[in-house]
């Protein structure tokens, strides 16, 4: 049985584009703001064009589409099954959301696809994944250290600015933990390839995940015993290696952020219904 690969990375990877030279917080900012719109609305235009110009900047980070190629797979399988398991427990959310009915595919019971149905678990469907390409923007060009330190820059304890930085720094090791998991447990028999039923590969990724939740606590408890031995935490303030100031060039983005955040709102709050159903 021939081991899979796993050629993906989820961490900051320095590749001098125009992203990676605005401010931890612009990146982090425009990320919160980000999903406020995104969760404030359920307009497909809207949507489609946040899902279009989050692709636009995750090209403009310069990282390689294969890096990220897993990650997409994965999460369009994830939100397809989604969108399934909505329908199922509630076949007619789309025609209580509209209130029109538009019969596309007759089926038992009370199971039969809508017109409103479809757009529906569209809207929912495009709606979340409007979040992974700017999610993925944000990892790719913001250092832990230099965000950690802007976070403390504007009034965060630096203990959790610390800890922020730590959780952005260690996810490519729990990466290389779940590929070295994967590969023992291949060796030992378990196939994870497209040949055996999915819930068989359910059934192996859960053995991955026991194991690497329990080698993650341990680093965890490793890291915390050597912070306390250097007496982590316990001055008041403590200085960056990576620490950068706002430029101009970040406050016109968040003025612009400021601005985008605040028409969404206002729409929001003028719009008479939720949902826009141009059908």
């Amino acid at each position: 049985m021939k081991a899979s690969k796993m050629k993906f990375g989820i961490s900051y990877i320095d590749s001098q584009s125009p992203l990676h030279s605005l401010n931890g917080i612009t990146k982090f900012t425009l990320f919160m703001a980000w999903v406020t719109v995104v969760l404030t609305t359920f307009d497909l235009r809207i949507i489609v064009a946040m899902v279009l110009l989050g692709l636009t900047l995750l090209k403009m980070t310069g990282v390689a589409f294969q890096v990220y190629k897993p990650l997409l797979i994965g999460t369009l399988s994830v939100l397809g099954m989604n969108a399934i398991f909505m329908f199922l427990l509630a076949p007619q959310q789309g025609s209580d959301w509209t209130n029109t009915t538009t019969e596309i595919i007759a089926l038992p019971g009370n199971y039969s696809l809508t017109q409103e149905t479809l757009f529906y678990l569209l809207t929912v469907t495009l709606k979340y994944f409007s979040m992974f390409p700017i999610a993925l923007v944000f990892v790719f060009t913001t250092h832990p250290t230099e965000f950690a330190s802007s976070l403390n820059r504007i009034g965060v304890p630096y203990k959790i600015a610390y800890a922020v930085s730590l959780t952005l720094r260690y996810l490519p090791e729990v990466k290389n933990d779940f590929v070295n998991i994967m590969h023992a447990q291949q060796a030992r028999g378990v196939d994870f390839s497209k040949n055996v039923p999915l819930m068989t590969r359910f059934r192996g990724v859960a053995n991955i995940l026991i194991p690497l939740i329990f080698s993650s606590l341990d680093r965890a408890d490793e890291i915390s015993n050597a912070m306390t031995l250097r007496g982590f935490g316990r001055n008041k303030s403590r200085t960056w290696y990576n620490d950068r100031p706002l430029a101009l060039k970040d406050w016109s983005m968040l003025a612009m952020i400021a601005i985008c955040v605040a028409l969404a709102l206002t729409k929001r709050s003028l719009d008479n219904g939720i949902v826009w159903y141009p059908l």
